[in-house]
C-alpha cells in the first residue's frame, strides 16, 4: 500500500492462463484483508456476501471478492453442478488468488483472512490448512466444513462457523466438524435464521460476528495497513 487512502478497484485475479473477476476494497485503517469464497451457483455479486463485505470494511478490514469459476466454466457448472462441490478444486483456486493478492499488494503484506458460504465455507477451510501461518482467521456462513475432510484437524487459524439455528442438517453438520477442529474455534448460532440467513435481522448479526472474529484476530506480527 502506497498511502493512507481508501483503496477500491475493480482486479483481475491471475492464476495462469486464467483471470478471475474481482473487487478489491481496503479502507485506510484495515488492519487485514479477507478473501471470500463464495458458495454454490454464486460469484463475487452475492449481495449477501457484498453485504458481509460492506460491514467489514466499516469494521477495520479490507476485503476481495472475487470468482471462484470463469465464465466458462460457470456455464458448465449451471449444467453439472459439478465444479460447486469439488472442494479440492475451489480451495486450490482460493490459494492461488491468495498468493497473486500477496504479490500484488508487494512488500508491505497485511495479515489474511477467509470468509467462505456454503460449499465454499469448506474450501475455505482446506485452503486454511494449507496456507498455515499465511491465514490469521476463517470464518464460515452456512458453511459445509465437513466437505474439508481430513483438512479440518490440519487448520490452525482461529475458526468462526456462524450457522442458522433453524438449518438444521447444516448445524449438525456443523457441530461435528467443530469437534474436528484442532484449533482455537467457536460455532456462533443465529437463532431462527434458515440456510440463506433471510429472516430480518439475521445477516446483520452474521457481519457483526465476522467483523469482531476477523478484528480480534488480526495478527500483531502484521503491520496495519495504515501504516503502509
Amino acid at each position: 500500500m502506497k498511502n493512507k487512502e481508501r483503496r477500491k478497484e475493480e482486479v483481475e485475479v491471475r492464476i495462469e492462463e486464467i483471470l478471475l473477476s474481482g473487487t478489491l476494497n481496503v479502507p485506510s485503517d484495515a488492519g487485514g484483508i479477507v478473501l471470500f469464497a463464495h458458495g454454490s451457483g454464486s460469484s463475487r455479486l452475492s449481495p449477501r456476501n457484498q453485504f458481509v463485505a460492506q460491514v467489514l470494511q466499516r469494521n477495520g478490514s479490507g476485503t476481495l471478492l472475487f470468482d471462484l469459476l470463469t465464465p466458462e466454466e460457470e456455464e458448465e457448472d449451471e449444467r453439472t453442478a459439478a465444479l460447486r462441490f469439488d472442494i479440492e478444486f475451489l480451495a486450490q483456486r482460493l490459494c492461488s488468488a491468495t498468493r497473486w493478492l500477496q504479490d500484488y499488494l508487494g512488500e508491505h503484506r497485511p495479515a489474511l483472512g477467509y470468509f467462505g458460504s456454503s460449499t465454499g465455507g469448506g474450501a475455505a477451510l482446506v485452503a486454511a490448512a494449507r496456507e498455515g501461518s499465511e491465514i490469521a482467521a476463517v470464518v464460515s456462513r452456512g458453511g459445509r466444513p465437513d466437505l474439508a475432510g481430513a483438512a479440518l484437524a490440519r487448520v490452525r487459524s482461529p475458526t468462526l462457523l456462524i450457522v442458522g439455528g433453524a438449518d438444521h442438517f447444516v448445524l449438525r453438520l456443523n457441530r461435528e466438524a467443530l469437534h474436528e477442529l484442532r484449533c482455537e474455534k467457536e460455532l456462533a448460532v443465529v437463532p431462527g435464521a434458515t440456510h440463506l440467513f433471510e429472516e430480518p435481522g439475521t445477516l446483520e448479526e452474521v457481519a457483526r460476528l465476522a467483523a469482531d472474529w476477523f478484528r480480534r484476530h488480526w495478527s500483531q506480527n502484521h503491520p496495519s495497513l495504515s501504516q503502509s
